[in-house]
């Protein structure tokens, strides 16, 4: 289906899957500056970087809509192309959100929970980077479907671990300041992990609507 597309439409206009796949690679550098964060602790060097993948993801973001708002025909519906660009941008900003708030925080040591729901981002966002690398391509509706499926258990796996942090935070081992300091981060990384998720559902329903 997409290589009939290119045959319909200038190869310019697949400058968004460029722009997604762009967006993605931020989300998943961001999500490895988490972890590293929670594993070595935060310096003046990991808010430098935080702060530029925030200013690189809004940077594509803009451009994004920039291109959408010339563009007169596209690939795709363009409901979807500001939908999927749209929740890729938020992906980076709630993660970056996270870094900055551990420092702000003054958090010393990362909870068991904390390095669970990063090494569950990490597999997240590389995923999505995959989705990404080969939307423009030919693919199978099975293998969309698969791989959205596949991002469904890694979102189900971190729902898991959220509700267990929250049980250990408000089991009465941490003091109140403690419990909404490491709430606030939980929560942060929770909404990326759910976001990764809709946009892999975003494409999936594009690629099953443009068959």
């Amino acid at each position: 289906m997409f290589n009939i597309f290119s045959k319909l439409f200038p190869q310019k206009n697949y400058i968004f899957y460029d722009y997604f796949k762009e967006s993605a690679d931020t989300c998943k550098q961001a999500a490895a500056l988490f972890l590293k964060i929670l594993e070595n602790g935060v310096n003046d060097d990991e808010m430098i970087s935080a702060r530029q993948y925030k200013h690189k993801s809004n940077k594509i973001f803009r451009k994004t809509l920039k291109v959408l708002n010339q563009t007169k025909s596209t690939p795709i519906d363009r409901d979807d192309i500001q939908n999927i660009s749209t929740m890729l941008n938020k992906i980076t900003k709630k993660i970056v959100k996270a870094c900055m708030n551990y420092r702000v925080y003054r958090i010393e040591n990362a909870t068991d929970h904390m390095k669970m729901q990063a090494h569950t981002l990490i597999s997240s966002t590389e995923e999505l980077g995959y989705i990404m690398q080969n939307f423009k391509r030919n693919t199978s509706i099975s293998e969309i479907t698969d791989r959205n499926l596949k991002m469904k258990e890694i979102e189900t796996r971190g729902d898991e671990i959220h509700y267990m942090a929250l049980d250990a935070l408000f089991s009465g081992e941490y003091d109140a300041l403690t419990v909404i300091k490491y709430r606030d981060i939980h929560k942060d990384i929770e909404s990326a992990l759910d976001t990764c998720y809709g946009v892999s559902d975003a494409v999936t329903n594009t690629v099953l609507k443009e068959e």
